[in-house]
């Protein structure tokens, strides 16, 4: 209402001051013009329809004005009266009515019968107008409104602008339904707004379902435009078997521009009341935001007096530094166990993490502060803090001759409260040359490097390393690494079915030379038995092929004397998308040999990626990993997915093999982990029912033990206003593999949200248990 009282208000001035002249010059009557309702087809004339920025006259109170009408009379001094079809424009502006009459001494303007009025935002009808150019006062009776940019509409049978203070509106309306929609609207006695505030006080407010009241207010305060508004945000229902019905009641809290919080109190039959709080900020060091959970008494699990779990996010970049935080803690290692829906922190390993970083940027060189450290989440996990780790890297392209040169480097220092594991400072440095070589069919890189790391290890007493040798105090090393890597992209035109595609055929083979040295002394991760610093095996898949270091760190090189030979084909369609590609490749080992009975391996397994699209419906996707040597598959994994419409369904399903996971992990204690690796399935779908009623579902099965591992559905009726959604979630909580015990919780919630007003919160979907396949995209590969 603000902008449209502001706008009418500017246009009638102008009218009343330049009218008459301009009636006497353009005296001319349109015949036949449009009934006076407030239109919404966006087909429309602008004075109908919603107008962009770009349509709309920047300075429009500066524009002239024009008016047309079948009639005008002046009186000097007195009166000017336009009747028949009266329409006066602005810029973008527009206003219509039966008749319009500026009185004066008065300075007062009156327009009457089917008044109507348009500013590319907001249309408003009415049955009369009248305003005091002196004190600007303005009065609008039997007033309509209609958002032309957005939902919104709404009555009132009285308008008043107090000159520029304020505007206020008697027995006033709001709702975002369309037209000859009653499912629900806010009422007011009197609704007040400030001039040039975004936020407007609603007096004896009611929200009304149907034309029934289901609350009363004696006082709301809402926005009206763009804007954070402190008050509460819609509730939410739920029920499980474990916390009994919840209910939830969000308060958002808009302290500052730069600052809110949100509070939501969680009230639990079983157990009592849950609180999280979440405040954010936007500072010039960049943003951040808060998880704060307490728990002061539960019922159920009655053994903890109290639950508290906290984390910290920070981001941001200022000049040449950059700041990274991620810090999480709970109250105890079962904190996730009975609050499953907590939003405190990420995950890893039985862990909590608590990192953080600065980083320094310039044009040749770069170094970053890490600090990461851990909480433990169960009696046997055992990780390595970093506290901390210096990193510096130089580098310098175009040396001469064609050469790029870098050099990373790194000090670091490793911790743990595991008796049984050392500790150490690691110093790692690996001057790089590279030499580039590239044509529009060739991309070729020679590249050689050198590892330098040293070692100072500490609490070594009884710890071994490679083969069971006694690790070293002091420990050097020295590794040089020699890699010839290219690839040939050949193009032609092909013909399948009928339809016309462009393939490629990428052939790739790379040299990898990494001398073979003496290791022993190092506590790394080659025996299997939790070793290494910050280093684990990495997955062998296609891209993996051609990986230098098979280790996600440098606390073990993996020697390599070794080929690696792989292609890619991709098919464009004539628009250049592709529709299908296939990759697979293979390592042939010149020297390399099996430690259980000495006999060489001449190559690694089969590594195979694919993908396929076909008319934007059908996608597939799949990828796996074949030993011959063993004559087994070692793993695999497929997506396919359809979509039409409003209909899709996604499968899924991954097989990793107890050998693979054995050689990648290592052996110990692998029976309370899989008893004969890992076979999961599992489908997505999601359909609509009827007139705005769709469903959405999804299903996980373990077939190695033949135990469900989640079934979530839910339906969900959405209309032009309003929506609400009821969903049952069923998910594994714990599994024996001995005996297949399987322990499960269920949920039902129901939620409920007026479209216009908000997020439509708690209608996404996602896999609660955190252990299922959950929705995969089927096509990834990039071109």
């Amino acid at each position: 209402m603000s902008l449209t009282a502001r706008s009418f208000l500017s246009t009638m001035i102008c009218f009343a001051l330049y009218g008459q002249a301009m009636a006497e010059e353009n005296p001319a009557a349109q015949d036949g013009q449009a009934p006076l309702v407030i239109p919404t087809d966006t087909c429309l004339a602008p004075e109908y329809r919603c107008l962009n920025k770009k349509e709309q006259v920047e300075d429009v109170n500066n524009e002239p004005v024009t008016i047309v009408a079948d009639r005008a009379e002046a009186k000097a001094n007195d009166k000017a009266i336009y009747s028949g079809d009266v329409v006066v424009t602005q810029g973008h502006r527009t206003m219509k009515s039966d008749t319009a009459t500026l009185r004066q001494p008065e300075n007062i303007v009156t327009a009457e019968g089917n008044v109507y009025f348009h500013d590319g935002e907001m249309a408003v009808s009415g049955k009369s107008l009248q305003s005091n150019l002196d004190t600007e006062d303005t009065t609008l009776l039997d007033a309509e409104y209609q958002m032309m940019c957005e939902p919104g509409r709404g009555q009132a049978k009285r308008v008043f602008k107090n000159g520029t203070t304020f505007y206020e509106l008697e027995d006033g309306t709001y709702t975002t339904c369309p037209d000859n929609d009653d499912s629900w609207r806010f009422s007011a006695g009197k609704i007040e707004k400030e001039d040039g505030d975004i936020f407007a006080d609603l007096y004896h407010a009611r929200f009304e379902v149907l034309d029934t009241p289901i609350f009363y207010l004696p006082y709301l305060r809402v926005p009206v435009e763009d804007g954070r508004l402190t008050g509460f945000l819609y509730p939410s229902i739920s029920w499980n078997d474990n916390d009994g019905v919840e209910i939830s009641t969000p308060f958002y809290w808009n302290i500052h521009p730069q600052t809110d919080m949100l509070i939501t109190p969680k009230y639990m039959t079983n157990r009592g009341t849950f609180l999280t709080v979440e405040p954010r900020y936007l500072t010039k060091a960049g943003s951040g935001s808060m998880v704060i959970e307490y728990m002061g008494q539960d019922d159920l699990y009655t053994a903890y007096s109290k639950s508290w779990g906290f984390n910290w996010q920070h981001a941001g970049v200022q000049d040449h530094w950059k700041y990274d935080v991620d810090y999480s803690t709970v109250s105890d290692t079962n904190y996730f166990t009975r609050h499953t829906d907590s939003r405190v922190g990420n995950r890893e390993d039985n862990t909590l993490l608590q990192t953080g970083s600065v980083s320094y940027r310039d044009e040749n060189w770069n170094s970053t502060l890490n600090v990461r450290n851990f909480q433990a989440l169960s009696d046997n996990a055992s990780v390595y803090r970093l506290l901390p780790q210096l990193a510096f890297n130089y580098y310098r392209p175009e040396m001469g001759y064609g050469l790029d040169f870098s050099m990373p480097s790194q000090i670091s220092k490793f911790a743990t409260d595991d008796d049984s594991k050392p500790d150490s400072t690691r110093i790692n440095v690996e001057p790089t040359l590279t030499l580039p070589y590239t044509l529009p069919w060739l991309t070729a890189t020679a590249e050689g490097k050198v590892f330098y790391t040293y070692y100072d290890q500490t609490n070594i007493d009884g710890v071994q390393g490679l083969n069971g040798e006694t690790l070293e105090s002091t420990v050097s090393r020295v590794v040089p690494m020699a890699r010839l890597h290219s690839v040939v992209t050949l193009e032609r035109d092909t013909s399948i079915w009928g339809s016309d595609y462009t393939q490629t055929l990428e052939p790739q083979v790379q040299y990898l030379y990494i001398k073979d040295v003496d290791q022993s002394g190092i506590y790394n991760p080659v025996n299997y038995s939790g070793g290494g610093y910050d280093t684990a095996r990495l997955q062998t898949d296609y891209y993996g092929l051609f990986r230098a270091n098979q280790f996600s760190s440098v606390d073990y090189i993996n020697p390599a004397n070794q080929f690696t030979i792989g292609a890619a084909s991709r098919f464009f369609d004539d628009g250049y998308k592709e529709r299908f590609n296939i990759a697979f490749g293979q390592i042939y080992y010149l020297d390399r040999k099996n430690s259980e009975n000495d006999n060489s391996i001449n190559y690694s397994a089969w590594a195979v990626e694919t993908e396929l699209n076909i008319n934007d419906q059908w996608f597939v996707r799949g990828s796996a990993e074949y030993d011959s040597n063993l004559e087994s598959l070692q793993f695999a994994n497929t997506t396919v997915e359809y979509r039409a419409g409003g209909f899709f369904a996604q499968t899924n399903y991954r097989y990793v093999s107890k050998d693979y996971i054995s050689s990648t992990i290592g052996s110990e204690n692998l029976d309370l982990i899989t008893e004969d690796g890992i076979s999961q399935a599992g489908i997505v779908t999601g359909f609509p029912l009827g007139k705005g009623v769709s469903f959405r579902g999804q299903y996980f099965q373990d077939l190695t033990q033949n135990i469900m591992l989640e079934n979530q559905f839910g339906f969900t009726y959405r209309s032009d206003c309003w929506v609400i959604g009821l969903s049952y979630n069923e998910y594994l909580l714990s599994r024996s593999n001995i005996n297949n015990d399987a322990r499960y919780d269920n949920s039902v919630s129901l939620s409920f949200s007026l479209l216009g007003l908000g997020d439509g919160a708690g209608f996404g979907y996602s896999t609660a248990s955190g252990n299922a396949l959950g929705y995969r995209s089927p096509f990834g590969l990039k071109n």
